[in-house]
């Protein structure tokens, strides 16, 4: 328990003495590495954020100025799979999507440039429109028809949508592996 005999037993910050600074410096570090997790877990839905590197790398700092320990170790290599998976997942998906549907792969690069031009002209939302705009554009001019053209982006547009739902399963996992490692024990 943190109080000391004849401490009050409800923590308030004007008598904050019963809890040593290396107890607040901990609670503080805890909860900023928490911060930048939570910011990572939102770049896994927001395109211009990083989002589980973010997540990783947050769990390494921890690890770095906690220590590892046995749970400490467990927990950051299952984030590290965790992670790999989850970014697999997002680069994979996609290309699935709009393969299955008959997109070749110049479609996908189309799209990714039309991400960049997209992000350009409209900060951060032009990113996704930009890259729907330049797969449907390249699968209109190769397949000369705008119907067909949008079944195909439709497909790409979900497995984005499913790659993004991995991620954020991921990243939510991870966390759950670091609080479980805070909680357990460094």
């Amino acid at each position: 328990m943190l109080r000391r005999a004849g401490a009050p037993a409800v923590w308030h910050p004007a008598r904050h003495d019963h809890l040593g600074p290396g107890a607040v410096v901990s609670l503080l570090g805890v909860v900023l590495v928490g911060l930048v997790m939570l910011t990572g877990l939102a770049g896994t839905v927001v395109p211009v954020w990083p989002g589980l590197a973010l997540v990783w790398a947050a769990g390494l700092v921890y690890g770095l100025i906690a220590g590892f320990g046995t749970v400490g170790r467990v927990a950051f290599a299952a984030m590290s799979v965790l992670a790999l998976v989850g970014t697999v997942a997002k680069l994979v998906l996609p290309h699935r999507g709009g393969t299955r549907r008959g997109a070749p792969t110049t479609s996908l690069l189309a799209g990714l440039v039309g991400a960049v031009v997209g992000f350009v002209v409209i900060p951060v939302l032009g990113l996704p429109v930009g890259a729907v705009g330049g797969v449907w554009l390249a699968e209109t001019a190769r397949l000369r028809d705008p119907r067909a053209a949008w079944q195909v982006t439709v497909g790409v547009v979900i497995g984005f949508g499913l790659g993004a739902l991995v991620e954020l399963g991921v990243g939510v996992m991870m966390i759950g592996c670091w609080i479980a490692w805070v909680l357990l024990g460094r």
